[in-house]
């Protein structure tokens, strides 16, 4: 079954076709994703009319463009699916629109798919993927959650952030000590170069039971250091060291607490910041002392992406699930309500 999927949840046009005829990475026949930071470069954030003007400016030819180099026709195509949820509702109406009448013309079956369920379920996308049951960490600038995948769309949220999420914590820090949005990644840059130890700050939340996260307090100390820094580069890359490391160590502690609460030792990790390398070489020596493994998507899955909208979609769809022909979008949307999705026969 060839699946075209499309991501329109929040500031990228992402474009993907998946094969299920071939497994693993050689599924993706082909995949684009337009992002519009420069758009919102001039905000230093998204904002959500913009958005979706640009979504509808971009869609079409990325569709077009996607299905060439993957070498297929319209026609071509056995299934839809895209993102229903969660997201801004503007822009998860283009992406919806889009594909269900592409769906009604071609009259293909089209289903939407769980954003945060793409994310979770990109790293199946890659060569020996490993079968639940497993622990994810879906780390991202939205959402930092840990979940107890039992099956294939049947999940348990066993921690969460109460604030801020990881990603959004490194966003918002990059932007009191003056890096150009966005700047996660830029923070995440300047920590090569920083010294180890330099700062040192909380692991917050880990002086305690519990799986929840909370990087406020985080964020506070961080403000106060730069507040009271020379402000020079130098100290810029320290500070982005020690707060990158804060970040990382917490994720790691929370990840093995919460591989305990499971009873398992699989680890599978998406979401934007599950390109951090630090933290991916944390969870690596994680994984190693325990015995266990620890998965990723490739980085360019991480960030939002039609991929794994088309690899999610392409499961349900297989397994017999349809969207009715309507143009419904669920901005907020809890995964624990998603049906479970049962094996092709």
């Amino acid at each position: 079954m060839r699946v075209l999927g499309i991501e329109t949840s929040c500031d990228e046009t992402g474009v993907a076709v998946y094969d299920t005829a071939h497994p693993g990475s050689a599924g993706l026949r082909a995949h684009a994703v337009y992002s519009q930071i420069a758009l919102h470069a001039e905000y230093g954030g998204v904002v959500p009319e913009l958005a979706s003007r640009d979504h509808v400016r971009k869609l079409l030819p990325l569709v077009r463009q996607t299905l060439a180099e993957a070498g297929l026709g319209v026609n071509d195509i056995d299934g839809v699916a895209y993102t229903a949820g969660p997201g801004l509702v503007g822009a998860l109406l283009v992406g919806a629109g889009v594909a269900r009448s592409l769906a009604w013309a071609l009259d293909k079956p089209a289903i939407g798919v769980h954003h945060m369920e793409g994310h979770l379920l990109a790293p199946l996308m890659e060569d020996d993927p490993p079968d639940p049951p497993f622990v994810a960490l879906l780390v991202s600038g939205g959402h930092t959650q840990l979940v107890a995948v039992d099956a294939i769309g049947r999940y348990r949220l066993l921690g969460e952030t109460l604030d801020d999420a990881a990603g959004e914590a490194f966003d918002k820090t990059a932007k009191m000590m003056g890096l150009p949005y966005p700047g996660g990644p830029q923070l995440a840059a300047l920590a090569e170069t920083g010294k180890p130890g330099a700062y040192k700050f909380s692991r917050p939340m880990t002086d305690r039971p519990g799986l929840d996260f909370s990087f406020s307090g985080l964020k506070t100390q961080v403000l106060l250091a730069w507040r009271g820094s020379d402000h020079s580069d130098t100290t810029r890359a320290d500070i982005a060291r020690g707060f990158e490391d804060a970040v990382v160590d917490t994720l790691a502690i929370k990840c093995e607490r919460a591989l305990d609460a499971a009873g398992c030792n699989v680890l599978v990790v998406a979401g934007g910041v599950g390109a951090n390398k630090r933290l991916r070489a944390k969870l690596a020596e994680s994984a190693a002392k325990r015995g266990g493994r620890v998965c990723f998507p490739r980085p360019a899955l991480c960030t939002d992406n039609g991929a794994m909208i088309a690899f999610a979609g392409a499961l349900r769809l297989q397994a017999g699930q349809r969207d009715d022909a309507q143009v419904h979008v669920v901005p907020r949307w809890d995964m624990a309500s998603l049906s479970t999705v049962a094996p092709p026969l």
